[in-house]
């Protein structure tokens, strides 16, 4: 009788314990579950705020807009993103930086290069080097892609911390309709403004030829922009988007329906 009433202890305890473990596991699986649509990449609702939410175009009186094919359309980015042409991507493997011109070329004539001039656009406090009315040597900036706050100093190492991104990537906008550009459309697609952010480095490295389907900021808050921002940048030069692109596209903007088209000004 007395060891039948142990086993019966032993066993309700090991029952416990069973219990235990397996409410600690369901706490475990729920929080992941949340900080997946909550924090995650496929978080939903109102993109969270962790830096900026949108970035410049134009800086008025010194830098000019570059002629795109068509001008963008003011209103809704979602509107005007169910305009683009969806496609599958064209062949890539003949993609060649050189189709899109000199790098940094001074498309707007102001006499500086694209690159320094987007540094001067995005830097705050941002310094010439000494002797030059044109090349940056220092400034700082809440990053967009990130939202971190970057120091740039010009140096052979140094200068790689902040890159100048290429919202639509040039490798992505060649399989998307720039191989029936002309030489000088993609020259100024490569160097368009409206197509060009000062970016973290890594983050830079890390986003490559991607499009919206397959990259995002790990900002939250500036994804909204991001997405406008490529849409009016494929309106502007004609290019098309792919199904899973555009189902990215649509996701991001479902959060912010608000969100307008990415004006040069």
């Amino acid at each position: 009788m007395t060891a039948t009433w142990n086993d019966f202890r032993r066993a309700r305890r090991r029952a416990r314990q069973a219990w235990a473990v397996l409410a600690a596991g369901l706490v475990v699986l729920l929080a992941a579950v949340g900080w997946f649509f909550t924090s995650g990449q496929f978080a939903l609702g109102e993109p969270q705020a962790a830096g900026p939410s949108e970035a410049p175009v134009l800086a008025p009186g010194w830098m000019k807009a570059v002629a795109p094919v068509r001008p963008v359309p003011g209103g809704s980015a979602a509107e005007l993103l169910e305009t683009l042409p969806v496609k599958g991507r064209a062949a890539g493997n003949n993609y060649e930086r050189s189709a899109f011109g000199q790098a940094w070329f001074d498309v707007d004539r102001n006499g500086c290069d694209t690159r320094n001039d987007i540094l001067r656009r995005d830097l705050a406090g941002a310094s010439f080097t000494e002797g030059s009315r044109c090349r940056i040597g220092a400034g700082s900036f809440q990053e967009p892609y990130t939202g971190r706050t970057i120091e740039f100093r010009r140096g052979a190492e140094s200068s790689k911390a902040v890159q100048i991104d290429h919202v639509v990537a040039l490798g992505d906008a060649w399989q998307k309709g720039a191989q029936q550009l002309t030489a000088e459309q993609r020259q100024h697609l490569a160097n368009d403004p409206l197509n060009l952010v000062a970016a973290d480095g890594q983050a830079n490295q890390d986003k490559g030829a991607s499009d919206a389907a397959s990259w995002l900021p790990p900002n939250k808050a500036f994804r909204c922009h991001y997405v406008a921002r490529q849409i009016s940048v494929k309106a502007a030069y004609g290019l098309w988007v792919t199904p899973a692109e555009k189902d990215a596209m649509k996701r991001i903007l479902d959060a912010c329906p608000g969100q307008q088209t990415v004006l040069p000004r």
